[in-house]
């Protein structure tokens, strides 16, 4: 999964990624709001964490124009602003959700996999398919009960599939969840990761749509 992170505290924002990316996500980090707008329209985010009060573009005014061209992006707004006032103002820009300065790391990463699994339409924490369980929470993955290990990018895969369950992912998509800037992925990265999460979860798990991409099969 690829977050935006909005921030323009290097302190903090330096911060936040390192959490983000302990729980493997994909973090970019931009510290100004124009940064941000072109960030926005030059690359796809599973979520963002915007502050409000940043350089050269206000967060709301980039959020107000976010919600303007009908994007359903979900995005966590992270601000000292703290009063009543300020929380309305910022959930009727279209923020999802609103959270404080200053805060904990884990309830962070709690809102946003809450955030991401509301966007995937899954009601339960935890992400099922063919008897394969991923829970966010504790990063852990079971297939028919028994825990499997996967390397980091594998399980960041693993989650992006099961997160667009219904959905077929293009080769391009994948590796913009996978990879954040200066992360380069090698031209058979993605093929790689389909490759050694079907050796674990079974051929059929993952399949090839022919010109499209890849989707969740049925499974072994």
């Amino acid at each position: 999964m690829r977050v935006l992170l909005v921030e323009d505290d290097g302190l903090l924002g330096d911060g936040i990624r390192a959490g983000l990316r302990l729980a493997d996500y994909a973090v970019d980090w931009v510290r100004d709001g124009e940064a941000a707008r072109n960030a926005l329209q030059d690359h796809a985010y599973d979520a963002c964490v915007l502050d409000l009060g940043l350089p050269r573009r206000d967060g709301l005014t980039l959020l107000r124009e976010l919600r303007g061209r009908g994007s359903l992006l979900p995005v966590l707004i992270l601000t000292a602003r703290d009063t009543s006032a300020d929380k309305v103002a910022g959930l009727d820009a279209g923020a999802d959700d609103y959270l404080t300065k200053p805060f904990d790391l884990p309830e962070l990463q709690a809102r946003l996999r809450a955030l991401l699994r509301r966007a995937g339409g899954a009601a339960s924490p935890t992400f099922e398919h063919a008897g394969v369980t991923l829970d966010p929470a504790t990063k852990r993955v079971t297939r028919g009960g028994q825990p499997v290990t996967l390397s980091a990018r594998e399980y960041a895969l693993l989650h992006d599939l099961l997160g667009h369950k219904n959905r077929v992912r293009t080769r391009a998509q994948l590796e913009e969840s996978l990879y954040a800037w200066g992360e380069e992925a090698e031209s058979n990265t993605v093929e790689v990761y389909i490759h050694r999460l079907r050796k674990k979860f079974g051929p059929d798990f993952i399949r090839t749509v022919r010109g499209l991409g890849y989707q969740l099969g049925e499974g072994a």
